[in-house]
């Protein structure tokens, strides 16, 4: 890939950036430089703030100007568009919007951001769409097979005060599931300690174990089905996979899940035309503006028609 070289920069901290680490600004600024090159910079001094040498971990302030030095950097590729009927779908799933965030109904299928073979996630694609937004960043993730809310913050001091929320645990986010089984009554907490592994392949896969990171689930029933029961998740805590994985460990792994569910029963699915992970982020509440902000999403259309004919099938017997 072409390499280009950067010239100095003297960049003046706005508002949007103020207290945000500087290590942080620079690798969102570099995105393609290196860490350890990005660190060695810092160290020799090299990156300067109002003329001054400041440390990594330095909280930039409004009006600081910062010397970035030049640096070789990988030029990137163009993004693909965005079509029409993308901008629409993006547009249309918007479920709330002020100046500080926005809460999307993310689709099911779509990354949230680019990787791993993926030029395009939803957030590099709504940047294109809503180009008057001169900040749009994800407050947090959603796996790209599961549904639903999603927020991103449009200016940094919503971003730090969302994530602060996030740390504190103070945010309350439900998720809806179709689980394997009849999901027994009383069975409303799972605490499995959760371990993130990664295989040759490089795909992440969860295990429980011993020296796992304390996680916690809460779990309700919703409704009861023949042979399935629609379920309510609530996180405790935030670990990769989480539900998933506490929903095998419960004995009812979610149907249409191809790393922890049961491949029988989702065959069967994908035969019946339910081809997708039956899992969607329904609500968020989250502490905002002096208040609280409380955003639901329905179940996708496709939920809605399964549902429908599962519910038949019970009433039948």
């Amino acid at each position: 890939m072409e390499i280009v070289q950067k010239s100095v920069e003297l960049v003046t901290i706005e508002r949007d950036h103020a207290g945000q680490r500087l290590d942080n600004f620079l690798m969102a600024r570099l995105r393609s430089l290196p860490r350890s090159r990005l660190y060695r910079i810092l160290r020799k001094g090299e990156v300067r703030v109002n003329k001054g040498r400041v440390g990594p971990d330095y909280r930039l302030c409004e009006g600081d100007i910062v010397r970035i030095p030049p640096v070789h950097l990988a030029a990137k590729a163009p993004l693909p568009g965005v079509s029409p009927s993308f901008a629409r779908l993006l547009t249309d799933a918007i479920l709330f919007e002020d100046d500080d965030l926005i809460v999307i109904n993310k689709p099911a299928g779509l990354a949230v951001h680019g990787g791993s073979g993926l030029s395009l996630g939803l957030i590099e694609a709504l940047r294109q769409v809503r180009d008057d937004c001169r900040f749009l960043e994800l407050v947090h993730r959603l796996d790209r097979d599961t549904s639903g809310c999603l927020v991103i913050a449009k200016q940094r001091a919503a971003l730090v005060s969302c994530h602060a929320a996030l740390r504190d645990k103070t945010v309350n986010k439900t998720y809806t599931a179709l689980a394997v089984g009849r999901w027994p009554a009383g069975l409303d907490s799972v605490t499995a300690p959760l371990k993130k592994n990664t295989l040759q392949s490089g795909e992440r896969m969860v295990t429980t174990a011993p020296d796992g990171k304390p996680s916690e689930t809460g779990f309700k029933v919703l409704q009861h089905y023949a042979g399935y029961s629609l379920i309510q998740a609530m996180p405790v805590t935030g670990r990769t996979h989480q539900i998933r994985v506490h929903a095998k460990v419960a004995g009812h792994p979610l149907c249409g899940d191809v790393k922890y569910g049961v491949a029988e029963v989702n065959a069967t699915l994908a035969g019946q035309g339910a081809k997708h992970l039956f899992l969607h982020a329904s609500a968020i509440d989250i502490p905002y503006d002096g208040g609280r902000l409380q955003v639901q999403s329905e179940l996708p259309p496709e939920w809605q028609a399964f549902l429908s004919t599962l519910e038949a099938k019970s009433r039948r017997r």
